[in-house]
């Protein structure tokens, strides 16, 4: 018999689950098919995130890892984190009185070493020099998730503007207008790719007698939104063998840094 559970720090509040439960409940609570309670079903979801620890070796505390692992995948499927991070970036941003949809947008790429169970498509970044997924990312000007898209990490960032853009536009209802990138993404193609969508790309360039660490302007929220995706040991290497799950686990670690941040601004109980 499991020992009942004794919680974790990466637990669920009750303020969270008021307002994440209705995102994930995607059949009757009371269904005769339902075994494990749904949000100890999401605990376990977000203790794996958040320690990187292989499926078999959740704590016995947890549900049995089949279950949660075809939990998520229903939740994957569905696209849940999708939509919760969407009302939660609603949220965050209108508290801090600024127009639900974003105008501007930053584009940002990190590359994630492969392992056993993604090596079959991961690509070489010479620029890296390492071998992996390349995680391509949208976020708004306060480091919220718009849109992630993963390709072998020798694909070029500046041909993933097309899907970004689309992807970005779709979800703001095409609110969006500038886009600032790196020097990754200089060139006329991911100009033409981002104009088509009704975006222009501003290219922030370094200064040219830079010195030790120089930071760039706008370009630093992306690579904090990267910095807070990174507390997820989960995304310390490319641990998943779909493509597909490797940008839906991106959603559900911004979805959890988002509930939390949301909660600790007391936007949840209102």
């Amino acid at each position: 018999m499991k020992k009942p559970h004794s919680g974790y720090p990466s637990d669920v509040s009750d303020e969270e689950w008021a307002f994440a439960a209705p995102y994930l409940t995607l059949m009757n609570e009371a269904a005769p098919q339902r075994e494990h309670p749904l949000r100890s079903l999401f605990n376990a979801v977000r203790y794996l995130a958040r320690t990187g620890v292989p499926w078999r070796y959740l704590p016995g505390d947890f549900p049995a890892w089949p279950a949660v692992c075809q939990q998520l995948r229903h939740w994957l499927d569905a696209r849940c984190f999708e939509t919760m991070v969407d009302e939660l970036r609603h949220l965050l941003r209108t508290a801090q009185g600024r127009p639900a949809e974003p105008s501007a947008v930053l584009l940002g790429s990190h590359t994630l070493q492969s392992t056993p169970e993604s090596g079959h498509r991961a690509g070489y970044d010479g620029a890296k020099r390492r071998k992996g997924s390349k995680v391509h990312i949208a976020v708004d000007t306060l480091g919220h998730l718009l849109a992630a898209l993963v390709t072998p990490a020798n694909e070029q960032d500046r041909a993933q503007v097309a899907a970004l853009a689309e992807e970005v536009q779709a979800i703001t209802g095409q609110s969006v207008a500038l886009a600032y990138v790196d020097q990754g993404y200089t060139g006329q193609e991911p100009a033409q790719a981002a104009a088509e969508q009704g975006i222009a790309l501003h290219v922030v360039k370094l200064p040219a007698a830079k010195r030790g660490f120089v930071l760039r302007p706008k370009r630093w929220v992306v690579e904090r939104s990267f910095a807070w995706a990174a507390r997820f040991r989960r995304l310390a290497r490319d641990y998943e063998r779909l493509t597909t799950t490797l940008e839906g686990m991106h959603y559900l670690f911004f979805a959890c840094l988002m509930l939390v941040k949301a909660n600790r601004s007391n936007l949840l109980s209102h």
